[in-house]
């Protein structure tokens, strides 16, 4: 992933992009009140502390010093001024608690908000998005950076505001009460802000480091799991713990760097902030002793220690706090990485639309279901609008096609498809099969020449309505939470259950689903972990049944299927290929003898054509291949 590099100030803030902050603010625009309450609670909280202390000079000098004087003291005027430090002390601890509801409900809404943002946006993200980065760093988008947004807009900035108003309150306070301390305090300050400087711009870097370390870390836990049954059968664990280790410990300098210099900063500054307590109290004592008290007081002294601990303790917090947030406003900068992320472009305007046919073959839109579908395109240029029937026709005209520029890797491909014919690919892994499947679906957008699906262009189809007309089963099958008849249901989702049931049928998954505990309404968990692979690739198979699409694709389909079961949804798929358009993946070429035409490519290229005696007959790859002198790789 992207991250921001730069020079970094002494709080390492420069290491963040700038937008950074003002795109967080913008998140607080529908709090906007909460804030402001919450920065009144807050602001009401610092005062009333320091507001508090002042009594304590009121106390000594106008209470507690004459009384020790005098043989019967009268206390009553001493336990009046205590009684009103308490009533302040008390509405801080008020706006304390209202302070902590406010931010939370702020906190936890930004949190949603962000959350809902980034699930939405990856919603649009195209497929080679999600091929080039690993679920695991994915998911740490919504885990680990969120939460230290979470932590930094309920913690770190209410103890910050709460620390900044503390420390302007308790200065004027102190500057009031002894100006010549007051300098000697501002001195020990400076000091204490140059061992901040140095401390917080080494830790900066290194949180920064560490979140960028916990994405990596978790992409590669992440593909470990889910690979587990791979790593055993090729006794990879030894090599996969090195892997780990390493990126582990990667983790761990980096996080061990920042903590460090996190976990020093405040013993350090508390430490300073005692040996200041030490000096001014020596200093008050001096300055009474030599003034006769003109210059300050007893009270004033032990108001003004007060004060000067106060003075310091929000500084050291503040340096504490500036941690959080660099760590949390890197953890935002992943966040806007991934909201900037360019989404999947659609320029189409045709749409696929339910159609009737008249009995003069034109066609008419309608809403309830009639079984044909039309192509709606409107003419820009004399606002009419046509319709052409989805048949199923798809036809690459000189298609070239690169995943990275300059590295080609389908080359001037040419082929038709006509309605109801099916078509197969044959060739070794990396030959461009899978490429033309997804350059059909426009998953991806070819380089140079043309798709054209029933005669129109496919960029000038709608993304969403192109893919709604293709039905896809895939050698790996993705099965969610849910129902089998939820499951089945995805490939349409306003099927009833009677559809369901029906497709069911036809991809022969029927029999053994009403053997599952609870049949239809059995819940799978775990990508259906409890099912074998050929039981969820025949769910597979339903689930585009249900979509009845004109065209589909069999993405190597029934690899994973022994040779029993194959046999089982083969006929299920004969069936369902009736009258539809299909292209076939495939390896077993016992699966694609029966094909209208097989393709065989090499390299990007189709080497040979044609259907499979014509194609034995010229005895060239596809004959070698079908009679073993070499095998798919």
């Amino acid at each position: 992933m992207p991250h921001p590099h730069g020079s970094r100030s002494a709080m390492g803030l420069n290491s963040v992009k700038k937008n950074t902050v003002f795109r967080l603010l913008s998140y607080l625009k529908n709090y906007k009140l909460l804030v402001v309450l919450d920065m009144i609670a807050i602001t009401l909280t610092a005062l009333s502390n320091v507001l508090g202390m002042t009594y304590l000079e009121v106390i000594v000098d106008d209470y507690v010093k004459p009384l020790l004087l005098v043989d019967s003291p009268d206390f009553s005027g001493l336990l009046g001024v205590i009684l009103q430090m308490a009533a302040v002390f008390g509405v801080g601890v008020v706006t304390s608690l209202f302070q902590g509801i406010f931010m939370a409900r702020v906190a936890q809404g930004v949190q949603k908000k962000i959350r809902d943002d980034m699930f939405y946006h990856m919603q649009r993200l195209p497929i080679k998005y999600f091929d080039t980065h690993t679920f695991g760093d994915v998911m740490s988008y919504y885990t680990n950076d969120v939460d230290t947004l979470r932590q930094m807009l309920s913690q770190s900035i209410p103890q910050t505001v709460s620390s900044l108003v503390t420390i302007v309150t308790v200065f004027i306070t102190m500057l009031v009460t002894s100006p010549i301390l007051t300098l000697f305090v501002i001195v020990c300050l400076l000091l204490m802000l140059q061992a901040t400087k140095k401390i917080g711009g080494n830790s900066a870097k290194y949180f920064i480091a560490q979140q960028k370390s916990i994405g990596n870390l978790n992409g590669y836990i992440e593909e470990m799991i889910s690979g587990q049954r791979v790593i055993k059968v090729f006794c990879h664990e030894e090599a996969t713990k090195e892997e780990f280790d390493r990126r582990n410990e990667e983790l761990q300098a980096s996080a061990t760097k920042a903590n460090i210099f996190a976990n020093i900063l405040m013993p350090i500054m508390m430490n300073l902030g005692n040996l200041q307590y030490v000096l001014v109290a020596i200093l008050g004592g001096a300055l009474a002793v030599v003034s006769h008290e003109s210059l300050i007081t007893m009270g004033g002294i032990m108001l003004f220690l007060q004060l000067s601990k106060n003075f310091t303790r929000p500084v050291s917090q503040i340096s504490q706090q500036v941690n959080s947030i660099i760590m949390a406003l890197a953890g935002a900068d992943r966040i806007f990485s991934l909201l900037d992320e360019p989404v999947e472009e659609d320029h189409g305007y045709v749409t696929l639309v339910r159609a009737r046919e008249n009995p003069d073959g034109t066609l008419t839109e309608c809403k309830e279901r009639t079984g044909t579908w039309a192509w709606k395109h409107p003419h820009q240029a004399d606002g009419t609008i046509t319709y052409t029937k989805l048949t199923g026709d798809v036809r690459l005209f000189d298609v070239d096609f690169a995943y990275e520029e300059g590295k080609t890797v389908l080359h001037d491909v040419s082929l038709y498809a006509k309605p109801g014919q099916k078509i197969a690919f044959v060739g070794a892994t990396g030959a461009g099969k899978t490429t033309i499947t997804n350059l059909i679906n426009r998953f991806y957008d070819i380089a140079d020449g043309k798709i054209r699906y029933d005669g129109i262009n496919i960029n000038k189809i709608k993304k969403p309505d192109l893919r709604r007309s293709l039905g896809m089963v895939l050698q790996d099958v993705n099965l969610f939470t849910g129902t089998v008849m939820d499951n089945i249901r995805y490939g349409k989702l306003d099927a009833t259950d009677e559809e369901c049931i029906k497709a069911a049928k036809l991809a022969n998954a029927h029999d053994f689903i009403m053997m599952l505990p609870q049949g239809y309404q059995t819940v799978l968990s775990g990508d259906g972990s409890g099912l074998s692979q050929g039981q969820r690739q025949l769910l597979s198979i339903a689930r585009c049944a249900v979509a009845d699409p004109p065209v589909m694709i069999l993405d190597e389909a029934t690899s994973s299927i022994d040779t029993r079961t194959e046999a089982i949804v083969q006929r299920g798929m004969d069936q369902l290929m009736k009258g539809r358009t299909v292209f076939v993946i495939a390896h077993r070429l016992s699966t694609v003898r029966n094909s209208n035409a097989i393709m065989v490519l090499e390299h990007g290229r189709i080497i040979e054509r044609g259907d499979h005696d014509a194609l034995l007959a010229q005895k060239g790859t596809y004959y070698q291949l079908y009679t073993g002198a070499f095998e798919l790789e």
